[in-house]
């Protein structure tokens, strides 16, 4: 089913327990070599700090901690990046998986369709993992997958935010190649890129949302609602310091930019240790001036 109503998606969901693995099994990463800011990108995202120069090697440095973090807890494979293709830190956005399936997405931005075309992330999965290749690249809308889509992947429901980045037809042509159970579809609020910066679904088990994200303050409310009593509600302040853009990458782990993690409050990571979660920060502030943290930087593999 895929859905804008929020009495049908709170019935769907109601119907909907637990049945997947809610974890990825590995990781993927890609690195920023010639890191810099995209122009095209900057033109619908207001997160990236076009007024602040970057320093290259102290991007790279951050983004080789990362891999040695997360390779501590998952599988890590590390793909190299390319000065032509400077938003290719950000992989999630552009290739993602499912069980058996590799899912390419549809970009908005010419200088992010490049990256699409890689034939060797394209060959990883195909020849390596032995993926069945679900490409978006040439759909008829636009698709940015899990930077425009947060899956519950416990559940298989999709939770697709609308708009400059993700259209009707990429939502559709998403939530058939990732095999979901329900989409809920809502319109991201003036100026929100993707719906990965405004929520993060924690192992199926809880929720971070940040209400000023989106369009509806009722969608924002029947999605925390959901997940009561495990839901936190972030600020503005806190969703600008990306504290939405965290992710759970062990049933008993979630990962935060430095920044996003020094902008919770005290009663907020205590409710996450008692649900169950260490909180993992590792220091991004180079890479986040590209306009995302931590949960845009790892691509997952089911």
């Amino acid at each position: 089913m895929i859905t804008r109503s929020i009495a049908e998606f709170q019935q769907a969901f109601a119907r909907l327990a637990p049945r997947a693995p809610a974890c990825a099994r590995a990781a993927f990463l890609i690195t920023p070599l010639g890191f810099r800011l995209a122009e095209q990108s900057a033109s619908d995202n207001r997160y990236m700090a076009m007024d602040q120069g970057v320093d290259a090697n102290a991007a790279l440095a951050e983004h080789a901690g990362l891999a040695r973090r997360i390779s501590a807890v998952l599988p890590t494979v590390c793909f190299p990046g390319d000065a032509a293709t400077p938003d290719a830190v950000f992989p999630n956005n552009v290739f993602a998986t499912a069980p058996g399936r590799s899912i390419i997405g549809r970009m908005r931005h010419p200088v992010r369709q490049r990256e699409a075309q890689r034939p060797d992330i394209r060959g990883f999965f195909r020849g390596v993992a032995g993926y069945e290749e679900i490409d978006l690249s040439t759909l008829d809308g636009v698709a940015e997958l899990t930077g425009s889509l947060v899956i519950d992947r416990a559940r298989g429901i999709g939770y697709c935010g609308l708009g400059e980045r993700c259209d009707a037809a990429g939502a559709a042509a998403m939530h058939a190649a990732f095999g979901l159970e329900l989409t809920f579809c809502f319109d991201l609020a003036a100026g929100e890129y993707h719906t990965n910066v405004v929520m993060s679904v924690l192992a199926g088990r809880a929720l971070l949302i940040a209400p000023d994200g989106f369009a509806d303050a009722a969608v924002a409310a029947a999605i925390a609602q959901a997940y009561a009593p495990r839901s936190l509600l972030l600020s503005a302040a806190q969703k600008a310091d990306y504290a939405g853009n965290c992710i759970a990458l062990s049933e008993d782990t979630v990962w935060f930019s430095t920044r996003a993690a020094a902008s919770l409050r005290p009663e907020q990571k205590a409710a996450l240790a008692d649900w169950g979660f260490r909180v993992e920060t590792v220091p991004l502030a180079e890479i986040e001036k590209a306009g995302g943290s931590l949960r845009c930087c790892v691509g997952e593999i089911y």
